[in-house]
């Protein structure tokens, strides 16, 4: 396990749902967690029966049980980074945003989870607007996807211009990062298909491409990016290189379960990747992943 530089172990607090079928959810956050070599909590919220056709059944917990949760791993454990991803209701909501302006002094990654890789909705119009009131104001990163980015803004998120957009709308709100992330758009740059993450912060662009890979085995790759994220900063690094570690995880666990036989719908990602680990990251530039390491590419910038 990896030491932070005031000497204990990384810890990475996950609030999140359980995933039955143990591709996505809390499953997937502490199996990155560990193979970031960072210590891996978790609050559940939700059970859910669930497998890689869709969602069958989603078993919400009260906000007291989620609150005891907390307050266990808040009085003995502590925790480096905190990363939330499926948060139920609005009740739900507010309990956890309030946990988290009252004890964590670190890190908070949100993962705005609302709808299933099968298409079922998981937020209610009043559960997005108490996320937009009161969790996007304590995020450090958040990380949705283009629905996601339409739901929270009202953009019809289609293009890069539209991921810039949402953004900047979404920063508004509080959070000190916005990772759009752009596997659910169409993008040719340079004559080559890539998927784009747009990372908005301070007023400046960043953007992080890798090669798009046509695959079905896509189910929790939005957990498992924002959980390495929250891993990386629970290491000590900084945000964009943070981002950059994670981009290049999850395209490397989807490219290494290409040929799984796990399930029959959106399979699982392969969480035993190597991570790679990226420090020399400036904000403005546009940077490709090329299965190794990230290239500053001003050409198609």
């Amino acid at each position: 396990m990896f030491k932070t530089t005031a000497g204990h172990i990384a810890r990475m607090l996950t609030i999140a749902g359980s995933d039955s079928g143990g591709g996505a959810g809390i499953q997937a956050d502490l199996k990155t967690a560990h193979q970031f070599a960072v210590y891996g909590m978790s609050a559940i919220t939700a059970i859910t029966a669930q497998n890689t056709l869709g969602v069958q059944g989603v078993f919400p917990l009260s906000p007291d049980a989620i609150l005891q949760q907390l307050r266990s791993i808040a009085d003995d454990l502590g925790f480096d980074a905190v990363k939330t991803g499926m948060l139920g209701d609005a009740a739900a909501i507010y309990t956890i945003a309030s946990f988290l302006t009252e004890r964590a002094t670190c890190p908070i990654v949100v993962d705005p989870v609302m709808v299933a890789k099968g298409g079922t909705p998981l937020l209610d119009p009043a559960d997005v607007q108490a996320v937009i009131e009161h969790l996007l104001p304590v995020a450090t990163i958040i990380t949705p996807n283009a629905p996601e980015a339409s739901a929270l803004t009202g953009i019809d998120v289609q293009s890069l211009a539209e991921c810039k957009a949402a953004a900047v709308r979404i920063a508004e709100h509080g959070p000190q990062m916005v990772v759009v992330k752009g596997g659910h758009i169409a993008t040719d740059i340079a004559e080559r298909e890539l998927s784009v993450d747009v990372v908005y912060a301070n007023g400046r662009f960043t953007y992080f491409a890798a090669p798009r890979l046509q695959t079905a085995k896509t189910h929790g790759t939005g957990c498992t990016f924002s959980s390495a994220i929250a891993s990386c900063l629970a290491r000590g690094m900084e945000p964009l290189a943070a981002i950059a570690s994670a981009k290049a995880f999850i395209h490397r666990a989807i490219l290494e379960a290409r040929n799984w036989d796990v399930g029959h719908g959106h399979g699982p990602t392969d969480h035993s990747v190597q991570p790679v680990f990226t420090t020399n990251i400036a904000p403005g530039m546009f940077y490709l992943f090329d299965g190794e390491q990230w290239l500053e590419r001003n050409d198609i910038a």
